[in-house]
């Protein structure tokens, strides 16, 4: 290894040696709020040495290749780094009380941990541009949630964590046997060797990517890949995952395993697959997939009536909306002034909907920390128990809705713009009628609190740390709505991975 491979994964080692010194901190001093401040400081660190990889300001602006042509430290995975960091710092700032509480107080330090390990393998996942490797950084990333699902040790916790592993190891297991089958016909594991093969190796004529192993190969990373975007029909962890499972690590997963997972997906398939006859040939599975997704999901969600149940199956709507941008690919887009309107829609959605997920989840946490109840009928009055929590609350909710001025609203008129560019104005009405359907139960929810009355009227106070991740999320998904360009710009540059 050089100083160039270091300097190339600097963000991902100082976030493993954050990890560490958080748990040492938790052995010598037992305090979770010195835990929390130790984190939140230290997160300075990967943010700034990722600033520098984009920037320059020491070295190469981007670093790239490293680690013997295994990692890409390319402005695509300097964006999710920046997302994922993002992300992490409002989880650790949201958690402060929860990791306090006595049911967590044993164990707050190995929370705070565990969500730094998983990052670290999650930025690790979308520098990757190498098989093996991608493999490896997937388990890193999804280990640490295993434990983080089952961390209370209830009942409904430890199934919530015996759920993820299973489910986890099959996906992983059907990845790999993918990967097998793209070495097996390749000769290769590098992405852009694949391409290289994949266009001078024989094609049988009228079979989808030229060949029915590689047919079978995508289909297989799909799949593997489908379980962590939770897309349909990948989807049934989901639910019962996001009720049993601590509400912070509902929302780490709502949003940083989703963003690393279509990260890397869309590197795979952008990379390996770029070739304009194999990219339309994987938009059409991308597009299918998305009207499922969006479809089953909103349909699922109107019969919920446990909060974190319902922001569940709406995770799965949302996958939906993403892969609309994923599905509409250069290769099918007719006079488009940008070939990358799909990718970059699919990079702004994810960016607002990481806020405006959060959003949501936080006021949950501070809600339900207080109450005791995460059923919707535990939020009727919630308008009149606690203003601020229920403004952000519905705020976030009518973002995920798509109301303007929010994020929500523009993230889908970006979508679906690039949907109808790519000649797939079907996927575009699917998107624009589940938006409707979607409006039945979110805007029940917004009904339950502000025009029921509340069954107890006793004040809700939210605790200082939470209602500032709170409010920071909800001041980014309004940003991010009213000046979509500072993230639509911001991805653009990040699209190196486009062909051309």
């Amino acid at each position: 290894m050089t100083v160039q491979d270091f300097w190339a994964i600097s963000p991902e080692i100082s976030m493993a040696l954050l990890a560490l010194v958080v748990v040492t901190v938790d052995l010598v001093t037992r305090s979770m709020a010195k835990v929390s401040a130790v984190a939140l400081i230290g997160l300075i660190a990967p943010f700034v040495l990722t600033l520098n990889l984009w920037f320059g300001w020491f070295g190469d602006p981007v670093a790239g290749p490293a680690l013997f042509g295994t990692i890409e430290a390319d402005r695509f995975s300097l964006f999710f780094n920046f997302l994922l960091i993002t992300v992490t710092a409002g989880t650790v700032l949201a958690s402060t009380k929860y990791i306090s509480s006595d049911r967590m107080k044993d164990y707050g330090g190995e929370f705070v941990a565990l969500v730094l390990f998983s990052v670290t393998g999650m930025m690790l996942l979308v520098s990757a541009t190498e098989l093996i490797t991608i493999y490896v950084a997937l388990e890193l990333t999804a280990l640490p949630v295993v434990a983080l699902a089952a961390i209370h040790r209830t009942r409904h916790a430890v199934e919530s964590g015996t759920k993820f592993f299973v489910l986890s190891a099959i996906s992983s297991a059907i990845l790999l046997y993918g990967f097998v089958y793209i070495y097996g016909f390749t000769g290769s594991t590098n992405l852009e060797v694949i391409l290289e093969r994949l266009l001078v190796l024989p094609t049988q004529a009228g079979v989808p990517f030229g060949s029915y192993a590689v047919l079978l190969a995508v289909i297989m990373i799909v799949a593997g890949f489908g379980f962590k975007m939770a897309v349909v029909p990948f989807q049934m962890w989901v639910p019962d995952v996001y009720q049993g499972a601590p509400t912070p690590v509902a929302a780490f997963l709502s949003v940083a395993s989703k963003s690393a997972a279509f990260a890397v997906i869309m590197r795979i398939m952008y990379t390996a697959f770029g070739e304009p006859g194999l990219m339309q040939d994987w938009s059409g599975l991308f597009a299918v997939l998305a009207a499922a997704s969006m479809t089953v999901g909103n349909l699922l969600a109107i019969s919920q009536s446990n909060i974190k149940r319902l922001l569940g199956y709406s995770t799965i709507a949302q996958a939906g909306y993403i892969l609309v941008g994923v599905a509409s690919v250069p290769a099918n887009q007719v006079g488009a002034t940008f070939a990358g309107a799909g990718a970059q829609g699919a990079l702004y959605y994810l960016a607002g909907y990481a806020f405006t997920n959060l959003a949501v989840f936080f006021a949950v946490i501070a809600i339900t920390s207080r109450t005791g109840d995460d059923s919707i009928e535990g939020l009727n009055g919630l308008i009149k128990r606690s203003p601020l929590l229920a403004s952000l609350l519905v705020f976030g909710l009518l973002s995920l809705l798509g109301m303007p001025p929010t994020v929500g609203f523009m993230a889908k008129v970006v979508v679906f713009g690039s949907a109808l560019n790519a000649n797939l104005a079907w996927l575009a009405v699917i998107g624009v009628v589940n938006t409707v359907i979607a409006a039945y139960y979110y805007l029940r929810v917004i009904r339950a609190i502000v025009f029921e009355d509340p069954a107890d009227t006793t004040p809700i106070k939210g605790d200082v740390p939470i209602l500032v991740a709170t409010s920071i999320a909800a001041v980014g998904a309004g940003v991010l709505g009213f000046a979509p360009f500072l993230v639509l710009e911001f991805a653009e540059s990040a699209l190196s991975i486009l062909p051309g």
